[in-house]
């Protein structure tokens, strides 16, 4: 797939949900708003219009247009999302110390980390304000879930980092409270809120978590492999960081005794040196980590595929079902 003919899902999705998405973001710049402490909407609007693809959002409207909503309250829990991603944001860039974000200085760079961790709970308060307001408590569940999974995976990636015995089965934990969990929260409080049954609830839950699971290990593929670009963030950032992604968990577990000396060295204690990133995409491309991982992307694309199966046939689910492939598409 090109990627003109990749770009094209999310492009049809925003144009289908072109209206709804208006009302998603007045409503946003309208409850980020405070009249005593201008500096979060400063800062919220820094992040929040910074270009961001509005892709948790629009799975929640796609989510309840699919099944036939027609109230007004998907647009409550869109915005709810996107808060709480905004948060999470906030908060990761000063715990990882980041200094891009979607291309531009992070807000912790240009205001400081205080900031950036009050605003960022100023918009999970505003979240959970949005949240209540469509009075059903099966949603509020599942957000509120999201939430909480969500701050435990990140503090599951601060145990698990720096630690070669990490498995993939901890890094698919860390990947689903950290990223998953956000899009499957959007994708079953879209379906909770359209009135659907058991059945596509559950489909609907299943295609967010296999897409955001996809999701994060395309970001950490294009880490070694993509251009700052088109990342948002710098390449070879996860490395210096000293994050056991999944390709490199894959190249740790098959590492002869000089190569596991290598990632003690760089990875556990921390004593990069120049040329180090390209010793570790080297290891990595000489035990096929990075194929191995690209394969394991594309097998839960298809996973978030097959989950739609289950759904009535409507021109939206066709658009979700391009969009697993166009998450995939810039690795495969």
């Amino acid at each position: 797939m090109n990627l003109e003919a990749a770009q094209k899902p999310h492009d049809r999705l925003a144009e289908a949900l072109a209206e709804d998405m208006t009302a998603v973001n007045i409503m946003i710049r309208e409850r980020m708003a405070s009249k005593h402490a201008p500096r979060i909407p400063e800062v919220t609007a820094h992040l929040v219009e910074a270009g961001g693809k509005r892709l948790r959002p629009m799975l929640v409207l796609a989510a309840a247009r699919l099944l036939g909503y027609a109230g007004p309250h998907h647009v409550h829990l869109a915005a709810t999302v996107e808060f709480i991603h905004t948060a999470t944001l906030l908060h990761d860039d000063v715990v990882d110390e980041s200094a891009r974000r979607r291309g531009r200085p992070t807000a912790n760079l240009l205001w400081d980390n205080k900031s950036s961790v009050l605003v960022g709970d100023y918009l999970f308060a505003r979240a959970f304000q949005l949240m209540v307001e469509p009075a059903n408590l099966r949603v509020l569940d599942i957000l509120a879930n999201a939430s909480a999974t969500i701050a435990e995976g990140e503090v599951l990636q601060l145990t698990a980092a720096q630690d070669l015995g990490t498995t993939e089965e901890i890094y698919l934990q860390v990947v689903r409270g950290k990223t998953a969990a956000l899009f499957s929260a959007a994708t079953e409080a879209g379906a909770e809120i359209a009135g659907g049954t058991p059945a596509q609830v559950q489909a609907l839950f299943d295609y967010g978590d296999a897409l955001g699971i996809a999701f994060q290990i395309v970001d950490d593929l294009l880490d070694y492999g993509g251009s700052a670009a088109a990342i948002g963030k710098n390449t070879g950032d996860d490395f210096r960081e000293r994050k056991l992604t999944l390709p490199l968990i894959k190249a740790v577990a098959k590492a002869d005794d000089a190569e596991r000396a290598f990632w003690v060295r760089v990875i556990e204690k921390g004593q990069q040196a120049e040329g180090d990133l390209e010793q570790a995409m080297a290891i990595m491309a000489r035990h096929g980590a990075m194929e191995a991982a690209r394969k394991d992307a594309l097998a839960w694309a298809a996973r978030a595929q097959a989950a739609l199966q289950a759904l009535p046939q409507h021109p939206l689910r066709d658009m979700l079902d391009d969009l697993a492939a166009y998450v995939v598409a810039r690795i495969s």
